[in-house]
């Protein structure tokens, strides 16, 4: 119960049926992927090692959700702070409950809310076409 409490820091749930999750950016990264919760500023963190140039960054953040989240990337879109490292991102057809379920089966459910190398590791290797360890 308390996770789903804390989902609602980050995920908004839309009249129209789509979910905005918001979302802190780290540029320049040496690995890509979703890091994790970030309760203190109520976001979820995702490295990208794609520079803050001409949008690649931006790019690489909706590829990332994408994977992680087994979303096609046409139904993301970013709706605020795409000059910026705080984002929010909209998925279309999709309801917050069902998004936290996704970052948790990407993650692992005991890691979700924490920023740990392992779940990281695991969305990398998602990301490159591996198989987690």
């Amino acid at each position: 119960m308390s996770e789903l409490m804390s989902a609602s820091h980050y995920l908004q749930s839309t009249l129209d049926g789509a979910v905005t999750v918001d979302v802190e950016v780290q540029p320049g990264a040496k690995r890509q992927g979703i890091l994790g919760v970030n309760e203190w500023r109520g976001c979820v963190s995702v490295a990208v090692r794609a520079q803050a140039q001409k949008g690649k960054a931006n790019n690489a953040v909706l590829h990332v959700l994408s994977t992680a989240l087994n979303v096609p990337k046409h139904r993301l879109k970013i709706i605020s702070g795409s000059g910026s490292r705080i984002k929010k991102i909209r998925i279309d057809s999709m309801q917050a409950s069902d998004c936290a379920e996704r970052f948790r089966a990407s993650l692992g459910e005991e890691e979700w809310g924490t920023k740990n190398t392992v779940p990281r590791l695991a969305v990398e290797m998602r990301l490159n076409g591996l198989k987690s360890p």
